[in-house]
């Protein structure tokens, strides 16, 4: 069993290290964290060097990191000249590379430096925290403040520090009641060293949700290696005042009594390079074609709508809702809201999907089957999905075009739709004892609303002409009539079956004893049997 252990960890240990050839090796880490790289290149005590490597055209820059301006953060060991960076900063993706010789600028086979690099990229995991619109409960998303180069292959979420669950979609499958004592965390697969810092939901109310952070960028006022509690409004208001003398002033606000310096807001001025920060009760021209909106501090995902300095003549998108999770094999509608000025209609209204978690956007055109745009109402206009399938989820952006504007969100959220799958989750296990207890769930990788109802099936018979809204089922004492085929279905779209087998009493576990000169044979068998494997 030692050897069968240190065999897995050799082979994981080589996994970690080996990268693709050409290609460098990618090594991640946290942000504020220190990380160690190693020098696998041929060295002499006397020659090595790192450096950080960038890119001027075609050919490679090298920066010696002993002459960076922030060279405190890079200790090189003088034994095995591993480097170590400490205190890493947000959203660092340098290549690094070690050499005992001057690299090429132009790299080839025989550059050991570009042979050895190692792209370092940091990345800062939160648990973001979001009003459902249930307002009594609050939703989950796994989120990374840095954009990252392709979707990870799953999101593991962690509830009080034990493993939950496993999912491709970063929104926590439930909508969450408030809980002090119930902590959550998730990480991406592959790199689960490297969670988000816990996070838990103190209160929530209609107008208020209160979170505490085990520290994280959502605790940099205080430390972000400290705890730290915030209430949050549920929903964010601008307001503008009465024109005076041709101009008005704009005033964010919430319903929210209990929120602190802490939750303090932002206004913002839409133009045509982007959004730009506003400084609240400052006097705005009524004649500006720009739009104002209002965001909670260090929490942009929490905004209001855009509103126009005259009330409606200026360019301006808002949307009615900006979560959505859609079922798979379903329609779904994106709407958005919005104005222009009245001597500058847009030539072109677009919709753009951006991939989770990446800046990788991509026109959505529309075709008769299943992108269609709506496009008869007033000042609204409809994205309809049809038949959506995995591949539809994404962030989705409405955007209005002229030959001298081009409308464009640059840092703020527009639609995150996560299309789902219904699968039946079988607790604790789908092979079970009569008598044991049962819990079969109709799982989804995104939260659907509570007054979602439900069918549940045995051997695809229903078992109860009535819908539900519990996604739940729960059998006390099983026992051998229960056993059967579960599915689930919600609007027509049904679940892949999930089979529950009950076994009929406890299983009986056979002793066998063994005497001394079985047990000496036994031992010789397996000593001869791991020789033979370590010599091969």
């Amino acid at each position: 069993m030692f050897l069968s252990a240190a065999g897995c960890l050799l082979m994981v240990y080589i996994l970690c290290i080996s990268g693709v050839e050409g290609k460098p090796n990618s090594v991640f880490a946290l942000k504020g964290s220190s990380v160690n790289l190693s020098c696998s290149a041929p060295h002499s005590a006397a020659n090595i060097k790192w450096y950080i490597v960038s890119k001027s055209g075609a050919e490679n820059v090298y920066h010696d990191v002993s002459a960076h301006k922030n060279h405190e953060r890079f200790i090189i060991s003088e034994d095995n000249f591993t480097l170590t960076i400490r205190d890493l900063p947000e959203c660092e993706r340098n290549l690094y590379c070690c050499s005992e010789t001057v690299p090429k600028m132009r790299p080839d086979e025989t550059d050991s430096c570009q042979q050895n690099s190692i792209q370092l990229r940091v990345i800062d995991l939160q648990v973001k925290v979001f009003p459902a619109s249930e307002r009594q409960k609050v939703t989950l998303m796994c989120s990374s403040s840095c954009s990252l180069t392709e979707s990870p292959a799953a999101f593991i979420w962690y509830q009080n520090g034990e493993f939950l669950y496993e999912d491709w979609s970063p929104w926590y499958q439930e909508l969450v009641n408030s809980d002090q004592a119930v902590r959550y965390s998730c990480a991406i697969k592959g790199y689960e060293d490297l969670r988000a810092p816990d996070v838990s939901v103190d209160s929530v109310s209609g107008s208020c949700f209160s979170v505490t952070y085990a520290g994280g960028r959502m605790c940099s006022y205080k430390s972000e290696k400290q705890s730290c509690s915030i209430t949050f409004p549920a929903e964010v208001r601008i307001e503008r005042t009465e024109p005076h003398n041709s101009h008005s002033k704009m005033t964010c606000s919430s319903s929210c009594s209990l929120t602190d310096n802490k939750t303090s807001f932002q206004l913002y001025k839409n133009t045509e390079s982007g959004e730009q920060k506003v400084n609240q009760n400052s006097l705005v021209l009524i004649s500006s074609p720009e739009s104002f909106f209002c965001t909670v501090k260090d929490h942009h995902d929490l905004l209001s709508n855009e509103v126009c300095a005259d009330g409606s003549d200026c360019w301006s998108v808002s949307y009615d809702s900006r979560r959505i999770c859609g079922l798979k094999g379903s329609s779904v509608n994106i709407s958005s809201k919005y104005s222009h000025p009245e001597y500058q209609q847009p030539q072109t209204k677009r919709w753009y999907k951006v991939k989770i978690n990446t800046k990788l956007e991509e026109e959505l055109m529309e075709n008769k089957g299943d992108v269609n745009y709506q496009d008869d109402m007033r000042n609204q206009h409809i994205l309809r999905l049809n038949n959506l399938e995995e591949k539809n989820s994404g962030e989705y952006e409405f955007r209005m075009k002229t030959e001298q504007r081009k409308r464009k969100a640059i840092q703020f959220p527009g639609v995150t739709l996560i299309v789902t799958d219904l699968l039946v989750d079988v607790r604790p296990a789908a092979e079970v004892t009569e008598g044991q207890r049962v819990t079969l769930t109709c799982s989804t990788s995104c939260p659907l609303s509570e007054n979602t109802n439900y069918i549940w099936y045995l051997n695809s018979r229903p078992l109860s002409l009535t819908k539900t809204p519990n996604k739940h089922l729960i059998i006390d004492a099983v026992s051998s009539r229960d056993e059967g085929n579960y599915s689930c279905a919600v609007e027509m779209i049904s679940s892949v079956g999930k089979t529950l087998t009950v076994l009929r009493g406890r299983t009986a576990t056979t002793t066998v004893n063994w005497g001394p000169a079985a047990r000496f044979s036994v031992s010789l068998l397996v000593c001869l049997l791991l020789s033979v494997f370590v010599f091969l």
